[in-house]
């Protein structure tokens, strides 16, 4: 009868015990320290140069933003690099890791529980204290879990900072992309533009080559000085002299394109040996307008999720200064013969409430406090001055495309001159009308004019490259803040 009483007690006590487990996982926590809100940014309505014909107000086209270059192998190469290069990899990798920690942060919120399984032998010492004295074996297995209960909210502002971490990372892996999209864009110009350099110089050195010529025959006629021919050797080995550090130039960006794509340099040298025309920008060129730099750019949503997880860690460090309570039990069966492990009367078993309030610790929890406001703070002036720079960097790179577009339509009107006065100061040379210090001099114009302009209609459409970065082009950014469910590896060119 003792043993239905007691059996009975522990039942009732063990009802109380989960009915107050159950009222407290069901009615929540009060989660300390300030609740974030998402910073107010008042950007521009329009850009300094938005009313030049080239540029539309409309929505940029960001996702494939190379496609506007109608050059195939650009493609193929963002495609190629999408998948190999390295920091990229890296980047996903920094992505898994925040998402595994999200995962860790949600664990904390379930219980914990562990098994266990003891066989032990001992013997008591004869000479010892215990009164008998023998050998005996100890049988036992069991569970013990423990639960704390989030009262005023240390996990679940935990799970809130992991949160932010974890979409910060998602941002920065879109960055990530942003940006080897458009270091493989301008290499692959680079490539192209270093090439029309080299055809102008080769072919202005073929034209002095001839004009050499022409200067030793009317030399061995008489007709024109020792001093002619030498000025003709010397234009001509000036121009021969800038072919080396374009040849060298070209052997670098081939090879800074190679390990864009994860690839060892020298692998896309055969590919891309023959010389292509510059891809031509197209005539206008959509922009949208400076808002949608702060849903577009990958750094200032990074930025501002780094503010809310910055904002989650101060309550975390805040719920320090209240109790801790958890729960905790065991049940086992034990006994001292093997045979009897399983019968009810192995049974042993504890459970009971665990408060902690830490009452006096020198100062630290409040010092971590402001500490982790500090921090906060810090981030959000970071969030600022990341979205003044973007804004900055989108300003600089729209003013560089429109005015090397300027300066490249001016280069082309002054190479046609250069080559008027090539040809009118030759043919007047060869009738005698006129110095041979004129064709030199037209003739060093020319190829300065030339090397200017092919290195200003690539840099034109390289401009063009770091505009659509600098505006965030190369992704499709989910709708509003939430990237949480968001997986960035499938998002490919």
């Amino acid at each position: 009868m003792a043993k239905r009483t007691e059996a009975y007690t522990l039942s009732w006590g063990l009802r109380r015990l989960l009915a107050v487990l159950l009222l407290l996982a069901t009615a929540g926590c009060m989660a300390v320290g300030p609740d974030y809100q998402a910073p107010e940014s008042e950007l521009p309505t329009a850009w300094q140069d938005g009313s030049d014909p080239a540029l539309m107000p409309d929505e940029a086209v960001m996702l494939r933003w190379w496609t506007l270059f109608e050059d195939p192998l650009l493609q193929q190469l963002i495609e190629e690099g999408a998948h190999g290069n390295l920091d990229l990899r890296s980047a996903l990798a920094r992505f898994r890791e925040a998402r595994a920690r999200l995962a860790i942060a949600r664990g904390e919120h379930w219980p914990q529980a562990e098994a266990q399984g003891s066989v032990l032998r001992s013997r008591s010492s004869e000479n010892g204290l215990a009164s008998a004295v023998g050998s005996e074996t100890l049988y036992s297995v069991g569970f013990d879990a423990s639960w704390e209960i989030d009262l005023f909210g240390r996990i679940s502002r935990s799970v809130e900072a992991a949160r932010a971490d974890y979409q910060a990372s998602a941002e920065d892996q879109a960055d990530v992309m942003i940006s080897v999209y458009a270091e493989i864009a301008r290499s692959y110009l680079t490539v192209r533009t270093v090439q029309a350099r080299l055809q102008a110089a080769e072919g202005n050195i073929s034209s002095q080559r001839q004009v050499l010529k022409l200067t030793r025959s009317r030399f061995r006629n008489g007709l024109a000085t020792g001093l002619d021919v030498a000025q003709a050797e010397r234009v001509l080995a000036a121009s021969e002299a800038v072919v080396p550090p374009l040849r060298i130039a070209l052997r670098q960006s081939i090879n800074a394109l190679t390990v864009l794509l994860g690839r060892m340099p020298g692998e896309l040298a055969e590919q891309l040996s023959e010389p292509l025309p510059i891809p031509l920008p197209p005539a206008t060129v959509a922009i949208g307008v400076p808002a949608d730099l702060l849903r577009r750019r990958p750094d200032i949503r990074r930025a501002e999720r780094q503010l809310a997880a910055q904002t989650a860690r101060i309550g975390i460090a805040t719920a320090d200064l209240y109790p801790r309570l958890s729960l905790s039990g065991s049940f086992a069966l034990e006994s001292l013969d093997g045979g009897d492990l399983f019968q009810s009367a192995s049974r042993a078993f504890s459970f009971g409430p665990a408060l902690r309030w830490l009452l006096f610790d020198g100062n630290r929890v409040r010092s971590r406090i402001a500490a982790e406001e500090a921090l906060a703070e810090q981030a959000l002036y970071s969030y600022e001055q990341t979205v003044l720079t973007a804004v900055a960097e989108a300003e600089n790179a729209l003013t560089e495309y429109l005015q090397q577009r300027n300066r490249q339509v001016a280069l082309e009107r002054s190479q046609a001159a250069a080559q008027r006065t090539v040809q009118l100061s030759t043919g007047l040379y060869k009738d005698g009308l006129s110095d041979f210090q004129n064709v030199l001099d037209a003739q060093r114009a020319l190829f300065e004019i030339e090397n200017q302009l092919a290195a200003a209609r690539g840099d034109a459409v390289i401009n063009l490259v770091q505009l659509y970065k600098a505006i965030g082009g190369g992704w499709n950014p989910p709708a509003g803040q939430d990237t949480s469910t968001r997986d960035l590896n499938k998002e490919n060119p």
